[in-house]
């Protein structure tokens, strides 16, 4: 299996360590003809106007919508913020995988960082793993189709939709890979 990870910017190379870990073929993808080689897509943290200013100037967002309608995408902080059907604190523009609203830097600025652990249930186990929350979005309201997989503080924290995931932190920067596994090696069963 063949997972591409959006190498425009941000921390892709983590993304690529971990899906490696778990004995998936990470592929950079830098222009959207390459999402024709990959069966899944990892969009990374980074700084999510950069990101979509990118992907506009590389003509990526009808390819990507159009990819995840038979993949599954799996977003990471700017990732998530990508995915969501609506950023309300700009006009940044979004995917629409996600039925969601984000606030970016919704947990506070880079000082206000912090790493919290998360309690959830994936496939009738429970997981408690570190969240590294940097610059990271806030989930302020979802749609009927958003199944919530874990909250902090009363605030979804992982959504997922059909076969897609989001999530407001970074698990690659902790060597976390249950997320990976979840949406990509059990995609087809998870849907």
């Amino acid at each position: 299996m063949k997972i591409g990870v959006l190498a425009l910017q941000g921390n892709y190379k983590m993304h690529n360590y971990v899906l490696e870990s778990i004995g998936i073929k990470p592929v950079n993808v830098r222009y959207p003809y390459e999402l024709d080689n990959v069966e899944g897509l990892v969009i990374p943290g980074g700084e999510s106007t950069t990101m979509s200013i990118l992907m506009n100037r590389m003509g990526f967002y009808k390819p990507l919508q159009s990819f995840a309608n038979d993949y599954p995408v799996f977003g990471t902080c700017a990732g998530l913020i990508l995915m969501s059907e609506k950023v309300v604190d700009t006009e940044l523009e979004s995917l629409g995988l996600l039925d969601v609203q984000v606030e970016r830097n919704g947990y506070g600025r880079q000082i206000n960082s912090n790493t919290v652990d998360i309690e959830f249930e994936l496939n009738n186990m429970n997981y408690t793993i570190p969240g590294s929350f940097i610059r990271a979005p806030k989930i302020v309201s979802y749609g009927d189709s958003i199944k919530v997989l874990a909250m902090s503080d009363e605030t979804p924290i992982i959504v997922k939709n059909k076969q897609h995931l989001g999530i407001s932190f970074h698990p690659e920067l902790d060597n976390i890979s249950i997320l990976h596994e979840y949406i990509f090696i059990g995609a087809t069963t998870n849907k």
